[in-house]
């Protein structure tokens, strides 16, 4: 690896790590958010929800944008985008402000990992691509780990507010370092951006998400409440709609005819909702009724990511070798059991005794699911679609969290008592169970050995989600 190309990656790696940097943080700052600012559990739904909506919506239009105006000048918009409205977050002096700049903090987060990872793809070749991909998930896999302690220790002895302005640091440090790369952008030529697709989009998830957090305030007789969900399942569908008219549409629906890849992002739906709702299900009780510390209520699931660093890339050389059902269909009912574990849990919680057994068994399992559910997807379509198709399912599972998030208040209540975690605790473990017996049923083993798909996409140059600290996908 030449220095040139060296100094690409460690800007790959800075880049994404400052966007998982800040989703696997804000779980455990709620607490304090609300605290601070006031509001009950729909303010903490919004300010995890308004950055999702713009992130998971707009992360396919992301790939176009970069053909189009150039990779380097995409990833320079999202990282001076996304330090300024980092900045908004840490000054916000009442929840309204917090949460629309959450929701713009979304829009530059968007540009900035499939951009990071597109100039990974356009310095790199062959095994090199493949090493430098490897490379570059190590790295910002450290972000997972990192996240929750500097997210607890800020909220225990700072506060909050430091959680977003942290990242000016890491962004100053790219910024800086795409000066001196002096790297000139490379258009794609033809490529036209369907505007109109990721308005319906935006306006398809934000209405529904809209309804489902603000029901518990307003009811469903309420038309803030009724006429949002009504136009936005109207957008929704005049998106799909829109695909499949669309000249180059942000999501081509040919691809959902591989019984692999909708299978597959149908169990990511499941897979991923399971993994958003207990992340912010378990931090919220463990602070707010258990009465943790920030710092220890972070770390509580930290043995998840420990054990899914180190034990994926072993459940995936085993999924190349015997195919990825058995282990999709296994991982998820046993990471559903480790939940159901934690329902011994009251607020007098022995974390221990009470939630340490399930999160090592939930850990486990997600950490046989995720390799062959990527492998299972990618390995399902040609090499040349495998960047919309990573993209494609990044989006899936963002909006799965979204949607499990903005559920919360359904599932637990208007507050988060005893009884509503336990109540999130079953239906996430039914979420995963779910996805476990849908993997089970519709997935197959390939015919020939998969091929590998540690390449991380094409022209969009997004990757396939992958769960942060929290159990959230980031």
């Amino acid at each position: 690896m030449h220095k040139h190309q060296r100094l690409i990656l460690a800007i790959a790696v800075l880049a994404s790590f400052v966007a998982f940097l800040d989703g696997s943080v804000i779980n455990v700052a709620l607490p304090a958010i609300v605290r601070e600012l006031g509001g009950g559990l729909s303010v903490q739904q919004w300010v995890v929800d308004a950055y999702l909506i713009t992130l998971g919506s707009l992360i396919l239009l992301a790939g176009s944008l970069s053909d189009v105006l150039g990779r380097i000048l995409i990833l320079r918009i999202g990282l001076i985008g996304f330090g300024i409205t980092s900045i908004l977050c840490a000054i916000s002096p009442f929840p309204e402000f917090l949460i629309v700049s959450r929701g713009l903090q979304g829009i530059a987060g968007a540009l900035l990992v499939p951009s990071s990872l597109a100039i990974i793809l356009s310095a790199f070749r062959g095994a090199e691509q493949s090493k430098a991909i490897g490379q570059w998930t190590a790295w910002t896999s450290t972000a997972f780990l990192a996240g929750p302690l500097l997210g607890g220790l800020f909220v225990d002895y700072l506060s909050w507010r430091w959680v977003f302005a942290i990242n000016v640091i890491p962004i100053a440090i790219t910024l800086y370092l795409l000066a001196i790369l002096k790297q000139k952008d490379t258009r794609v030529a033809g490529v036209h951006i369907d505007y109109l697709g990721a308005a319906l989009c935006v306006l398809g998830l934000g209405g529904p998400v809209f309804a489902l957090i603000e029901q518990g305030n307003l009811g469903w007789q309420s038309p803030a409440v009724l006429l949002p969900m009504i136009l936005g399942l109207v957008a929704f569908a005049a998106f799909i709609w829109r695909q499949r008219v669309a000249r180059q549409p942000l999501m081509p629906l040919g691809l959902f005819t591989v019984r692999n890849f909708w299978v597959g992002n149908v169990a990511t739906t499941f897979i991923y909702g399971a993994l958003s709702l207990g992340g912010f299900v378990v931090v919220l009780f463990l602070q707010e009724v258990a009465g943790f510390p920030a710092t220890l209520a972070a770390l509580a699931l930290l043995p998840m990511t420990i054990i899914n660093i180190v034990a994926s890339s072993y459940f995936g050389t085993l999924s190349g070798k015997y195919g990825p059902r058995l282990f999709m269909a296994a991982g998820p009912i046993l990471a559903g059991i480790g939940y159901l574990l934690m329902l011994t849990a009251d607020k007098d919680v022995n974390y221990w005794s009470q939630i340490f057994p399930g999160v090592l068994l939930f850990a486990v399992g997600l950490s046989a699911t995720v390799a062959p559910l990527t492998a299972a997807i990618l390995g399902s379509i040609s090499e040349t679609q495998s960047g919309i198709g990573s993209a494609i399912n990044n989006a899936v599972s963002r909006v799965a969290g979204l949607i499990a998030v903005a559920l919360t208040g359904l599932i637990v209540g208007e507050t988060l008592d005893t009884d509503g975690f336990h109540r999130g605790l079953i239906a996430t473990a039914g979420l995963l169970i779910v996805g476990g017996v849908v993997s089970a049923i519709g997935i197959q083993n390939p015919k020939h050995a998969p091929r590998a798909t540690s390449e991380a996409g094409a022209s969009a140059g997004a990757s396939t989600a992958t769960p942060d600290s929290t159990g959230a996908q980031s």
